[in-house]
């Protein structure tokens, strides 16, 4: 999906590229994805063998050695793609691998800075396919911001699921220091300045009827989380939110996507 966030980048920023540039963009955002993965299966070991028990290191698929080796690879093949876009989107690529290694080793500890690191990484890549074409657009801007704070609300949300395995590590999150329900009523909060984003180009006029319908569908849909977050933030309420947040967001990158492409 990051892969694919790059190449929904390029489109919407409307600028030119070749068709090499778009598969050396979406493979960057491929393999540095998968090397996060990876290396948060690492940090988060024992935590996922009370949160995750579906993950390859937790059921013995692969080792600590093999996995060591696996993201050394994959960091190596992101970084690669991303030099032959250039010096800019090298750079932009290194420090978001670098960002991502430090979130899973000690900022996803502080809670609410790893939820933002998190969130940043959702958003990046959109800004980095528009680095490809040199054409960063209000549009991409306003994707950006509303992929960012959606994905802050989301992960504000996804922490109550998680709290009982994030004792393990000593993860300070919203719900861990301040209960569920505060985290329910900060998540709720960026959940609305996500929907508040997302009409900048409608405000400004820059857009046409489509994006109108497909992100007021997908304001629609935040809404109602909104006020579910805020009513109900047992373990269940908030794993049925983020699931329903991660379809909006794909609803809503649609509206992006065909207004950039013209249609």
């Amino acid at each position: 999906m990051v892969g694919l966030a790059v190449i929904v980048g390029i489109l919407v920023s409307k600028g030119s590229c070749e068709i090499l540039s778009v598969c050396f963009g979406f493979l960057t955002g491929f393999f540095i994805s998968a090397y996060s993965m990876v290396v948060n299966d690492y940090f988060d070991l024992e935590v996922d063998k009370i949160n995750a028990l579906d993950r390859p290191l937790v059921k013995g698929e692969v080792n600590v050695p093999e996995a060591k080796a696996f993201a050394s690879i994959l960091l190596i093949l992101g970084l690669l793609f991303s030099w032959f876009t250039g010096f800019t989107t090298f750079m932009v690529a290194l420090s978001f691998a670098i960002l991502s290694f430090l979130y899973n080793w000690k900022f996803k500890e502080y809670g609410l800075i790893g939820n933002f690191i998190v969130a940043a990484s959702i958003a990046i890549p959109f800004v980095y396919g528009s680095l490809i074409t040199n054409g960063i657009t209000l549009l991409v801007l306003s994707l950006a911001m509303t992929a960012f704070f959606a994905g802050t609300g989301r992960e504000v949300v996804k922490d109550i699921v998680d709290v009982k395995g994030d004792a393990l590590r000593n993860v300070r999150t919203i719900p861990r220091i301040y209960g569920a329900k505060w985290a329910g009523r900060l998540g709720a909060m960026f959940f609305l300045i996500a929907i508040t984003s997302s009409l900048i180009p409608v405000m400004l006029r820059r857009v046409g009827l489509l994006y109108i319908i497909l992100i007021g569908m997908t304001d629609v849909i935040f809404l109602a989380l909104t006020v579910l977050t805020i009513k109900d933030t047992s373990r269940e309420g908030a794993y049925r939110v983020k699931r329903i947040a991660l379809y909006a967001m794909l609803l809503g990158l649609a509206g992006y996507l065909l207004e950039g492409v013209g249609a």
